[in-house]
């Protein structure tokens, strides 16, 4: 693929690449790659979907619901998932009542995992790991601390992810389909690098691209564009239109380098790997 040319003109020490295709008859493959595949990186935020979508098997499994209480006053399971709860950033400070404001909220997540260790009686690294890392043949993921920054992973594996992102396997139909549509929708709030976004509209663990400019994602990624970037220098983007997914991490903190780079990449493997 000419596109993932691109990545050796990058200013980062190390890139890994994969890009995934789905076929007409609901098959994903491979269709691209570009590095050493199997090297471990830090995923930064791009734990956060992998850790929602174990919080998404909990929620299928009976251990608790959306609307189930957890967090601040008033914030439930939902609310934390889609970065509506309240919470700052990184401390248990609440800047808002819950569903009014998108505050992209790392503590949120930790309220997820503790909320869902009370529920299960299992570690969160654990639980990640039987939900999700197990399943899907992720051999070589850890979740070495936070669940909203604290894996460390491969390309091979969060492409497993991806493939089950394109062609869903672990979660029910309705419970996908929530999951990557808009929570709590018509909420402004800042989109970290890229500022203030009216609406930022977020599903459930997942950033969807809707119409925010600017935007790490491509123009012509569709607005249905689902997924997350790191401050690793990482990202997981699943466009559910054109079929297509792509993997992409790095060893160099995302920056205006990346902001610069990403858009154009990612327009650049659409252009080559959407099934025509």
């Amino acid at each position: 693929m000419e596109a993932l040319k691109q990545v050796s003109d990058w200013p980062v020490p190390t890139v890994a690449v994969a890009v995934l295709a789905r076929a007409a008859d609901g098959s994903v493959c491979r269709v691209a790659e570009a590095g050493d595949t199997a090297a471990r990186f830090r995923l930064a935020s791009v734990s956060k979907p992998l850790s929602a979508y174990a919080a998404l098997v909990a929620i299928e499994e009976g251990a608790f619901a959306p609307d189930d209480p957890a967090g601040p006053e008033g914030s439930t399971i939902a609310h934390l998932l889609a970065h509506a709860s309240g919470l700052a950033f990184s401390e248990t400070r609440i800047l808002a009542r819950p569903g009014t404001r998108r505050i992209y909220s790392n503590t949120g997540f930790e309220e997820l995992g503790r909320a869902l260790e009370a529920a299960t009686g299992i570690g969160f690294a654990a639980y990640l790991d039987e939900a999700v890392f197990a399943p899907l043949g992720m051999t070589s993921s850890v979740l070495e601390s936070s669940p909203a920054y604290g894996v460390l992973s491969t390309v091979d594996d969060v492409a497993a992810f991806a493939g089950e992102l394109l062609s869903p396997t672990l979660l029910a139909p309705e419970t996908f389909v929530t999951a990557t549509a808009v929570a709590f929708p018509g909420l402004d709030g800042v989109l970290p690098g890229f500022g203030m976004q009216r609406p930022n509209d977020w599903g459930l663990g997942f950033e969807l691209r809707g119409h925010k400019t600017p935007h790490w994602t491509g123009a012509t990624n569709s607005p249905a564009t689902f997924g997350h970037f790191g401050r690793s220098g990482t990202f997981l983007w699943v466009d559910p239109v054109a079929g297509v997914a792509c993997v992409c991490l790095t060893d160099r903190d995302f920056g205006p380098w990346a902001a610069e780079a990403w858009p154009p990449f990612s327009d650049a493997v659409l252009a080559e790997a959407r099934p025509r």
